[in-house]
């Protein structure tokens, strides 16, 4: 994956200390293990567009302030004690704004929610992003929304799975792809970069299982291949998969198009069951998404509405060849405002239905690849190439 440099390798030359009595570290005062590597001095998957200026609900009084945060050093940190705490970006002017990177105090023996809000104006916010970071790293993790324009980027931090403090060491706004600025367009998963950079991270046993190829590919030059094994299960859970995430969350009562296209191999396994290989995920970590399309049998089918689902469109699989797809949806858990409608192989398939697109205060996100029952025996191999997400129809259709 496409790295830039974000943190200086100052912590690596950090002699830790132990003690007991007065002068002891606190929990929250310990330093990072000697044992770090400079791959943790990374960043992933962002480029960074400097802050003029940092400030924050308070600190800790010790001098673990905001400006801590841009310092380049993991031993600092800003830290403030108490849930609701938070810590504000400002980069001087309205940007292109589509994530954040953020390293965390003690992120790899804890975890911490939080929540992205962005502003114009430093006054009114908008929810762009809400979760939880993973407990297993003390390195930068970028968190990735739709492109927006924004001004103020503020992360909003309810303590950590341990204590009530808010503990940050080093963070960044993420600046959306240049190409994002054509008119409409928000967001590009294309694999032209020649990597998943425009990605927000995987779900994958190994990198074998989700190569970036020139061929087969629908546009450009590169598209994804994904490959299922039976056994494949990289985060614990039900089902085998492999699969690229793009956390978009997008906003409710947003309305987008998407464009891309699959290509299923000619020995795709024919099985009675679920084979899902794009769908929009909720926040929540257990039951069925929201929004899935999946192969069942010798179908490919439009589902919408996760436990109690509505299959809402259904066409033959045809293997070995691409399936064009453009899906236009509302965000919405109202079932009287949500709605969706689905383009294929540039034929209506779908008019504009109304349906609940999202569940109730939980944001959707984005996972594309092959994600299947744990029955199925044979290897599956999925192609996808030419995401893209946009405001307009017309935007869509303009892309290559």
């Amino acid at each position: 994956m496409h790295k830039k440099s974000l943190f200086l390798a100052t912590a690596l030359l950090a002699s830790p200390f132990a003690g007991c009595g007065p002068g002891a570290l606190s929990e929250e005062d310990a330093l990072p293990p000697v044992e770090m590597q400079a791959e943790a001095l990374t960043l992933q998957n962002c480029s960074i567009l400097a802050a003029t200026t940092v400030t924050a609900i308070g600190d800790d009084g010790t001098g673990n302030g905001p400006s801590n945060t841009q310092d380049d050093n993991l031993l600092t940190r800003w830290s403030h004690l108490g849930p609701g705490s938070w810590i504000q970006f400002d980069l001087g002017a309205a940007k292109n704004v589509a994530g954040a990177a953020v390293a965390w105090h003690q992120g790899n023996q804890r975890t911490s929610p939080f929540s992205l809000s962005v502003s114009t104006d430093g006054t009114n916010f908008t929810s762009v992003y809400s979760g939880t970071s993973s407990g297993t790293t003390t390195a930068a993790e970028t968190y990735r929304f739709s492109s927006r324009s924004a001004r103020y980027l503020r992360i909003k931090v309810d303590g950590n799975s341990v204590s009530q403090w808010s503990s940050i060491t080093e963070a960044r706004v993420c600046a959306g792809e240049a190409a994002a600025a054509v008119p409409g367009v928000v967001w590009r998963g294309d694999f032209e970069t020649g990597s998943i950079a425009q990605w927000s991270h995987t779900q994958a046993v190994s990198a074998d299982r989700l190569q970036v190829v020139n061929s087969p590919a629908r546009q450009g030059s590169y598209a994804i291949k994904a490959t299922v094994k039976q056994g494949d299960d990289p985060i614990n859970s039900s089902g085998n998969r492999n699969e690229l995430v793009y956390m978009s969350h997008e906003p409710v009562n947003s309305e987008f198009y998407y464009r891309w296209s699959t290509r299923f191999a000619s020995d795709f396994p024919s099985a009675k069951t679920w084979q899902l290989f794009t769908q929009w995920h909720h926040e929540g970590s257990s039951g069925s998404p929201p929004v899935e399309f999946y192969v069942y049998g010798e179908e490919i089918r439009l589902s919408i509405g996760g436990n109690t689902p509505v299959i809402v469109w259904k066409t033959p699989l045809v293997r070995n060849t691409w399936h064009d797809f453009i899906f236009h949806v509302k965000w919405s858990a109202d079932a009287t405002v949500g709605f969706v409608e689905l383009y294929h192989n540039g034929q209506l398939v779908l008019p504009k239905k109304k349906i609940a697109t999202m569940f109730s205060g939980m944001l959707n996100y984005l996972k594309v690849g092959l994600y299947r029952s744990d029955t199925v025996q044979p290897v599956g191999v999925v192609y996808h190439d030419g995401w893209v997400q946009a405001r307009t129809l017309e935007a869509v259709l303009a892309e290559p």
